[in-house]
């Protein structure tokens, strides 16, 4: 019984040292920026909706950056900063965001560290 009980805590501790070591690993994710309000809310998206999600951005709107059927809610790459304006400037367009991922609360949150 002892011996299924270390071996249930090793597995444990490896998996939380893998969340640990993922969360610190730089990615590429390409896909399209968009404000999350109208994409939640209306699945608005592209380049027609562009001057939308910048006017929403601009207000303060979270921007996101949508993968397939995954949007990662895009953070600046340090605290006290805005996203970049690359970021913005991108809206309604494909762009490849290089950055570490975060999970929490069953949402995925993406840095930006820089724009393509």
């Amino acid at each position: 019984m002892k011996r299924v009980a270390i071996y249930g805590l090793v597995l444990v501790c490896l998996v939380i040292s893998a969340a640990i070591y993922a969360a610190d690993k730089t990615v590429n994710v390409k896909g399209e920026v968009v404000d999350t309000m109208c994409y939640a809310a209306m699945g608005a998206k592209g380049e027609g909706h562009a001057k939308c999600g910048m006017s929403c951005a601009a207000k303060g709107m979270p921007v996101g950056l949508v993968e397939g059927s995954k949007m990662y809610i895009l953070l600046p790459p340090k605290d006290g900063t805005g996203l970049p304006k690359a970021v913005t400037e991108h809206m309604g367009k494909e762009v490849t965001v290089t950055g570490k991922v975060y999970t929490a609360g069953g949402n995925t949150f993406l840095t930006v560290d820089s724009v393509k």
